[in-house]
């Protein structure tokens, strides 16, 4: 029923250009992975002119002042990431995928009713990067050679932008820590370059004498804020999946939160300043053009071209966690090539998207709202199961991951753990009735919560607390499991984040 894990002993997956891995569980002999790479990770996973204009929007439709901004984020990017940090650390513990590791929660077949949604979920992620990438290529074209775009361009560009996308994530791992690393120093020093440039050439009285909003707006503008991030939490054990055991749990939260922190709260506070200077910027026909208005072409230039990669990072992190939620989802394809089904989707979608579609930013924050939804019915669920694995001497059995039969150690009843999905239905349910969209208002969405944008702190909750009151559920305990090479007594006490394990723990 399953599978190996290992590669050959000649040519270890580590030291391959080209990962091969898919989502069977890294072996202890592999996990050469370091913390501090998770920096530059999650640095790159936010470089995005989209928080340019979700700063703006900030400004413009919820009338918060700068100082109000900068708060909105500070606090989405350490409630966002510190989930994704903290959800992270089953990464290590288990050596595979976020979506892989959930079959331990929610059964070998309940696992795909979640890992659909997530995945649709993914699609509209990457549709939304190709899209903002691909305007940040016309709006180049258009500030150095007077290119205007049209029908044929505009797909051209955003084929190119996936094309790249589809290269850069098959290559896996070794690849987009290289690419990360040095983008991260490009993107820095030219956001460095723009923040002085609009310090020096801003209208300071009038950015800073703007009343603050209301308190509501700015509960919601975090929500908005932190949508960004909460997408990301599924996907955090799949870059700590190459951690020894040994890795500290809090260096992974701590790199994690100030990877992204360094990148969104200068970003979406730029963003707002800009949004004084051009008042318009928000409501913006694309979220990349009004760059030429409000900064020189000597510096946007440069600085499109440096987001431009970092766009193209942040979609390649997201399709190569695609990758393995295709592969847990059944796709019968290596790794690199079930990428290919998430890129054609995101190509499809994209000239929808700039084809047909009236306003991106509305289209945007519409995704962004079901998104955060749709994650945190499946974050608050697994949560609560990482944290009663916290206390078990073995955390996640190889075998049983990779084993989808009756003899699996997750097979629970029928294939699903009924105690898990229930929590993530009523969960996800009540999230969809708090949400309020251009088409759809919830029959919730006019109470406290869903006026001030926090559905989706409730939705987590609920699940958690739905899960946590229900029933424990029980492993299947049939056979002994062989494998248990992800975990062990002595990884559970170097693991620094659990107590001493019991003396009868199989031992490396």
């Amino acid at each position: 029923m399953g599978t190996s894990a290992s590669t050959s002993p000649a040519t270890p997956e580590t030291d391959r250009a080209v990962e091969t891995r898919g989502i069977e569980p890294v072996p202890d002999r592999e996990r050469g992975g370091r913390v501090r790479e998770l920096f530059p990770t999650w640095v790159a996973a936010n470089i995005s002119v989209l928080l340019l204009t979700m700063g703006a929007g900030l400004v413009v439709f919820n009338g918060l002042s700068l100082w109000q901004v900068l708060l909105v984020g500070v606090c989405a990017s350490a409630v966002s990431y510190g989930m994704v940090g903290l959800l992270s650390v089953s990464g290590k513990w288990g050596g595979a995928p976020g979506l892989m590791l959930s079959r331990a929660t929610f059964g070998v077949r309940g696992n795909y009713l979640p890992g659909a949604i997530i995945w649709v979920a993914r699609f509209g992620w990457e549709t939304i990067n190709a899209v903002t990438g691909s305007y940040a290529i016309l709006t180049v074209l258009d500030l150095v050679f007077g290119i205007e775009s049209g029908g044929v361009l505009i797909a051209v560009t955003l084929v190119a932008f996936v094309a790249c996308t589809f290269l850069v994530s098959g290559m896996g791992r070794k690849v987009l820590a290289v690419c990360n690393t040095w983008s991260t120093y490009l993107f820095g020093a030219f956001s460095v370059l723009v923040l002085g440039y609009l310090i020096t050439h801003v209208d300071w009285h009038e950015v800073l004498s703007r009343p603050a909003g209301s308190t509501s707006l700015l509960v919601a503008g975090i929500g908005t804020i932190a949508a960004g991030g909460i997408s990301w939490v599924p996907s955090g054990p799949d870059f700590t999946r190459y951690l020894p055991h040994r890795a500290s749990g809090r260096g992974i939260v701590g790199a994690t939160v100030s990877g992204a922190g360094l990148v969104v709260v200068p970003m979406v506070a730029m963003g707002a300043v800009m949004a004084v200077v051009t008042p318009d910027l928000a409501s913006a026909k694309d979220p990349v053009s009004f760059l030429g208005d409000v900064l020189p072409t000597w510096i946007a230039v440069p600085y499109l071209v440096t987001a431009l990669v970092g766009m193209l990072l942040i979609n390649s992190l997201s399709m190569y966690s695609a990758g393995f939620t295709a592969q847990t989802m059944g796709v019968r394809l290596p790794r690199a090539l079930a990428v290919s089904v998430n890129a054609v989707i995101s190509l499809i979608g994209g000239l929808l998207l700039m084809l047909v579609a009236k306003s991106f930013l509305g289209s945007f924050i519409t995704f962004l709202t079901l998104l955060a939804v749709s994650f945190s019915a499946w974050i608050g669920v697994y949560g609560v199961d990482m944290a009663r694995r916290r206390r078990k001497a073995v955390r996640y059995d190889v075998s049983g991951l990779m084993d989808t039969g009756r003899t699996s150690r997750y097979w629970y009843r029928g294939g699903f753990c009924w105690q898990a999905l229930t929590a993530w239905g009523v969960a996800l349910a009540a999230g969809v009735c708090l949400t309020k969209l251009e088409w759809f208002t919830g029959p919730l969405a006019t109470t406290w919560i869903g006026r001030n944008g926090l559905g989706w702190a409730a939705t987590i909750a609920l699940a958690a607390v739905v899960f946590a009151v229900l029933p424990t559920p029980r492993e299947n305990h049939r056979r002994e499991e062989a494998d248990r090479e992800s975990v062990s007594a002595g990884e559970a006490t170097a693991d620094g984040d659990a107590g001493k394990v019991p003396a009868q723990a199989p031992a490396r």
